[in-house]
């Protein structure tokens, strides 16, 4: 499934989309919006991924790829040569990082010290999230159009090289979430169900229901509880049992979901719609509403920095172009020279 698009249709409903129906508690968790990163730049923006150590942000923008270092808020980079650029996986091993271009369903491969590119290989149509996965050394990427996940050698040849395994998800994926023990968690968005990857076999091995929650797009994972905190489409956060599949609780979110994190007992959800909906986890069965931080239009999707407590969400202002014969129903787009991350923090 295509991000960009859930433009089309924000800025209709941003006016009708209440917060969450429910309360913030009284307790510590107060998060705000601290800054704006104005970048500019062409293109819309679709992943945002944080380097491990905190301090390079990556941000596809359709035809390239932003980095920025997030000390400074300045451009240190921009990678270019996608056709349709969604997401960006990062192996700090193999000194290489990979950015899925769904246009042409392909991976490009850059070298993480100097950004240069120094190849592509081919994935599938639609190529879209992309993960690493450590349990069995690969990049994963997720293959919208072909239903299919795509696994590659970190150090497959930038040249020449072809893909490692290719595995029939049996529906669309979007996001996945690693347990770091050879077990991927996959939102198959057409099929509103969680598909269990077996990473060293390759194989499906589980496919759970989301339950109460529609058209699956974001997902997130807490290893130590073992929980899975899957953002859907009908504004509803499924928190699901990775063990067994079974829907432990659920919340309701803002519009257009397209990110979740978990951090330090904390479960974050990104929306499209203008909101950053906060669970606590008080236990792996146990969970309350925090706080609904409105955010701006667009900032759909974020990443969570680990270390440093900061929260980075891309966004633009956005337009809608004239409508004529060929296209009635015109698609909001971003604004030129408007595109910014915003930084969240406590």
């Amino acid at each position: 499934m295509n991000r960009h698009r859930i433009l089309s249709c924000a800025i209709a409903l941003a006016a009708l989309v209440a917060l969450p129906a429910f309360a913030a508690d009284s307790g510590a968790t107060s998060y705000k919006l601290a800054a704006a990163f104005k970048l500019g730049g062409d293109g819309g923006w679709d992943f945002a991924t944080l380097s491990a150590d905190g301090e390079r942000l990556y941000v596809t923008r359709t035809t390239h790829t932003m980095v920025l270092n997030v000390a400074t808020g300045k451009l240190v980079a921009d990678i270019g040569g996608q056709q349709g650029s969604h997401g960006v996986a990062l192996v700090p091993e193999a000194h290489r990082g990979f950015i899925s271009d769904g246009k042409d369903g392909s991976v490009q491969i850059f070298d993480l010290k100097s950004d240069a590119v120094i190849g592509k290989v081919p994935a599938a149509a639609g190529a879209d999230a992309v993960i690493y996965d450590r349990a069995s050394n690969r990049v994963l990427v997720f293959c919208s159009g072909a239903n299919q996940m795509v696994a590659l050698a970190p150090d497959v040849d930038p040249a020449n090289g072809k893909a490692a395994a290719t595995l029939d998800l049996g529906g669309s994926p979007e996001f996945a979430a690693a347990d770091g023990n050879g077990k991927v968690f996959v939102n198959i968005v057409d099929k509103d169900e969680v598909a269990v990857v077996d990473t060293r076999a390759m194989k499906v091995v589980a496919r759970w229901p989301t339950g109460p929650g529609k058209r699956p797009t974001a997902i997130s994972m807490d290893r130590d509880t073992r929980r899975l905190f899957i953002g859907c489409r009908n504004n509803i956060l499924i928190v699901m049992n990775a063990d067994d599949g079974k829907v432990v609780a659920d919340f309701p979110i803002g519009a257009f979901v397209d990110a979740t994190a978990f951090r330090d007992g904390l479960i974050f959800a990104s929306c499209g719609a203008g909101t950053l909906t906060i669970i606590r986890e008080l236990s792996g069965d146990k969970f309350e509403p925090a706080q609904v931080l409105k955010t701006e239009l667009g900032a759909r999707t974020m990443a969570v920095d680990a270390v440093g407590g900061m929260i980075y969400m891309p966004t633009s202002d956005l337009m809608l172009p004239p409508a004529s014969a060929s296209g009635p129903h015109p698609r909001p787009v971003p604004v030129p020279g408007t595109f910014r991350v915003l930084v969240v923090t406590q």
